[in-house]
């Protein structure tokens, strides 16, 4: 028996599977905390005797604290940010890109130092270890407490980002590091700023899965809690502590796996409509397509894995406005308080689930409050979801050719049955859940993406490294290592480099280990 759940910015779903039977779901409003709307939403679970304590063998969990605390610049520590790479990279100092709102949070606690390498594994220069003990020291003087520590091309050697570690460390021992080459891709900048966000959300993290796990002992659950990541897989408790950048996209990938699963079709467009937002997203082989370019977070660039997930602001909770010839629904909606504001609850906002229920498309609260709503107003706002929607699809597609559209979410009852630009609207049981499914079936992954020199090494000795890489990941995050298995390799030959280089990105995916 597995629990998910999935917490969104209106609503907490929570679902128990007995394989790949849902044996019961519930929503609950997301809480201020996120923990109460947790433990509300398990516990609901269990009062209808749907959830067994002592059965459950994994709970599985996926949540926006992290992102929402990033986007909204609090909850974060002061962090030191240091370059390995002088003489070199002089020209764009670390944090340049950042709002100002951000760099006020975490500090200006920036320091450049030597090292670094190029990209076939030549030393740009040696750490200086007196430079890192200054830096340490200056560091935790001016109150920082988590350290990024990013070198040019660890991705390639790791050694000098390990190396700092271990000096700064023994200087000032209660600093809390992130290395660079743990977080993020190819890319200094990216791959800098990804850190950075890393460092400066681990003392959250760690407050944040210890009272989940609290919140569970409460229950009486004694299980494996595993959280999900960018790319739909799932890692363990501990790993969520130390890399809770990887749980920024969680709530999309999550709802994109979870149609998968309940529909059987692996390769879609999906639509995921919650009370806040609209998400699309395209199923590839059961998981979602990864963005091929950089990610912006709360008006930072980054370079970790994510899916590639066009959102707006349309949701069940969004706010319509306007008259029956011009209609606006969104962007601002009365999120996790729609239970409260809308009209069918007895509220004085108009909203899109009150729109729904008036179009005949949801019995939701009292549908005699929309009763009188102007049907030319309602019409009005059934098209702009509808166009919007379309669009949207339309610019997720790689071709003019109709695709499979699956509708997910609770507010997948704002959509017909019949999608512009779908070749089949697809809206299985359970869809309104479909995120919390997706957490509760989700395998544990690990990735790599790394870059050999050719030069002294043979092609298939560099994929069998990265290959095994990658797995060695997945057992680290949780997985059992007998089950696991390399589901991509992708091999990009760097012909504008000398050496002979080449860039190897491999996933691999296994069972939780339990």
């Amino acid at each position: 028996m597995r629990v998910g759940v999935d917490v969104g910015g209106t609503n907490t779903d929570a679902v128990v599977l007995d394989g790949a039977t849902v044996l019961g779901s519930v929503k609950r409003p997301t809480t201020a905390d996120v923990t109460t709307g947790i433990v509300d939403a398990v516990g609901a679970l269990a009062a209808d005797s749907v959830l067994v304590a002592d059965q459950v063998t994994a709970v599985m969990i996926g949540t926006t604290h992290f992102t929402n605390a990033v986007v909204e610049a609090r909850q974060l520590v002061p962090t030191a940010v240091v370059r390995l790479g002088l003489p070199a990279t002089r020209a764009i100092p670390p944090l340049l890109e950042w709002p100002e709102r951000l760099r006020a949070e975490i500090g200006e606690h920036v320091y450049m130092c030597h090292g670094g390498h190029e990209f076939d594994g030549r030393l740009i220069s040696p750490v200086d270890h007196d430079e890192l003990r200054r830096a340490a020291g200056d560091a935790a003087a001016r109150g920082a407490m988590a350290v990024a520590i990013t070198s040019v091309f660890s991705p390639v050697d790791d050694v000098l980002e390990v190396e700092a570690a271990e000096i700064m460390r023994a200087e000032v021992p209660d600093l809390d590091i992130s290395l660079s080459q743990e977080i993020g891709r190819l890319g200094l900048l990216e791959r800098e700023n990804a850190t950075v966000m890393n460092a400066c959300l681990r003392p959250l993290a760690i407050r944040t899965v210890d009272a989940f796990e609290a919140a569970l002992g409460e229950l009486g659950i004694v299980c494996p809690l595993l959280v999900s990541q960018n790319d739909g897989t799932l890692m363990s408790a501990d790993q969520a502590r130390r890399y809770p950048v990887a749980t920024f996209a969680s709530g999309p990938t999550n709802s994109m796996r979870g149609a998968a699963f309940l529909s059987g079709v692996p390769d879609a467009v999906v639509v995921d409509i919650g009370g806040t937002t609209a998400d699309i997203g395209v199923l590839v082989h059961g998981f979602p397509r990864e963005a091929a370019s950089a990610i912006e977070i709360g008006g930072v660039r980054t370079n970790f894995r994510m899916p590639d997930v066009l959102s707006m602001g349309l949701g069940g909770g969004s706010l319509v406005r306007g008259e029956p010839t011009r209609v606006t629904v969104g962007p601002d909606s009365v999120g996790y308080e729609l239970s409260e504001r809308a009209l069918v609850f007895g509220g004085g906002d108009l909203t899109a689930t009150d729109i729904a229920v008036a179009a005949g498309r949801a019995e939701i609260g009292d549908v005699g409050a929309v009763r009188r709503l102007d049907r030319g107003l309602v019409d009005g706002a059934i098209e702009v979801i509808e166009s919007r929607v379309a669009e949207s699809i339309e610019g997720m597609k790689t071709s003019a050719e109709p695709v499979p559209v699956i509708v997910v979410g609770g507010g997948g009852v704002l959509l017909s049955d019949r999608v512009d630009g779908a070749s089949s609207t697809l809206r299985p049981a359970h869809f309104e859940v479909a995120n919390a499914v997706g957490a509760a079936i989700a395998q544990v992954g690990g990735e790599v993406d790394v870059v050999y020199s050719l030069t002294d090494r043979k092609r298939e000795n560099a994929v069998d490294a990265a290959r095994m890489a990658a797995a060695d990941r997945a057992v680290a995050a949780g997985a059992d290592a007998e089950t696991v298995q390399i589901v991509d390799v992708e091999e990009i030959p760097l012909a504008y480099l000398p050496s002979n280089a080449i860039r190897i990105r491999a996933k691999a995916v296994g069972e939780l280990c339990v």
